[in-house]
């Protein structure tokens, strides 16, 4: 058929099946376990399982944001799935490696480059996760602790063992976790240290692609913006959010009037124009830091250096001072 990929067509139809949780995968999310067992099958028809109740719980429904119970029974409706395609590039793969920041027996963390996807799935056939997981076969168990933009670089961290990924899930939950983000915004930035509050909603576009809006219906979040430095009709911000929403500082700097440079999905069109023949490659949004503490009580503090193509964008730029 065309327009189908090659991968997309080469998939099988699954049955209905009944599966028992188990002690690995108590505590993990039901969408995220979803993806596991339905690979290929896209995020936007993943939740409408969910919100038609195809998907049940002990025979019951549940939201997406549901956690899983060792002893849990999970019926997963039948679905074309994707048959397991070819492996990835190996300089993709190696690349990862390169890319690490730290490692121990529970945790990795890496400087994740633009441009790759943590997770395959919904046309994309190898994000972060399958990636390492290639090129490090002794990492089957590699989970996500938290997740990036496909466009954003910068710290990620991956848990090895799923009793490292439920304690750092609980820090995330309980606003143990610190996180800053550099991001070159559009216009003066003149609002000082501001802490934006603005509930988001995530919704669904064509395709199931998401979009988030401020709204009151939405869930709450909080963003602390602060002025790194000028550069005349562009700043250099530090953003720390204080909750974890989907495209969150993205849609708070828009918000607030200061769009992120680069960012075609709630930036302007026009200024992103500008900026392109002006020379930034992408979008100006990285994760430069992330800091917890471990199951001991130690600190621990990751940072990842600023891309060689976002620094060579800033050093065209003319700084206007800081703040």
């Amino acid at each position: 058929m065309q327009g189908k990929s090659a991968d997309a067509a080469a998939g099988r139809s699954t049955r209905v099946r009944k599966v028992r949780i188990g002690a690995e995968h108590a505590g993990q999310r039901i969408d995220n376990f979803l993806r596991r067992e339905l690979p290929g099958v896209p995020k936007g028809r993943l939740y409408r399982l969910l919100r038609r109740g195809e998907v049940r719980v002990n025979g019951g429904r549940v939201r997406a944001e549901y956690k899983l119970a060792q002893g849990d029974e999970v019926r997963i409706p039948p679905a074309r799935v994707r048959e397991p395609g070819s492996p990835p590039p190996a300089n993709r793969a190696a690349a990862l490696l390169d890319a690490v920041l730290y490692e121990d027996k529970r945790l990795l963390v890496i400087n994740k480059p633009t441009g790759v996807a943590v997770h395959g799935g919904s046309g994309i056939s190898h994000g972060v996760v399958e990636l390492l997981r290639h090129a490090r076969p002794d990492l089957k168990d590699l989970a996500l602790v938290h997740r990036l933009d496909r466009e954003t670089s910068g710290c990620l961290v991956l848990a090895k063992r799923r009793s490292a990924l439920r304690s750092l899930h609980e820090r995330f939950r309980e606003g143990q976790v610190e996180k800053n983000y550099l991001a070159l915004v559009l216009g003066d930035w003149q609002h000082g240290e501001q802490i934006i509050d603005a509930p988001l909603l995530v919704t669904n576009r064509k395709g199931g692609e998401r979009h988030v809006i401020v709204s009151e219906d939405g869930k709450p979040a909080q963003t602390m913006i602060r002025l790194s430095r000028r550069y005349g009709d562009l700043s250099l911000v530090q953003c720390s959010p204080l909750t974890g929403r989907t495209h969150q500082i993205r849609v708070h700097a828009a918000f607030a009037g200061h769009p992120l440079a680069g960012d075609e999905r709630y930036g302007d069109e026009a200024d992103n124009k500008v900026l392109k023949k002006r020379g930034l490659p992408r979008l100006f949004l990285h994760a430069q830091s992330i800091a917890f503490a471990d199951d001991s009580g130690n600190d621990m503090h990751f940072t990842a250096p600023l891309p060689d193509d976002l620094e060579r964008f800033l050093l065209k730029l003319e700084p206007q001072g800081r703040r």
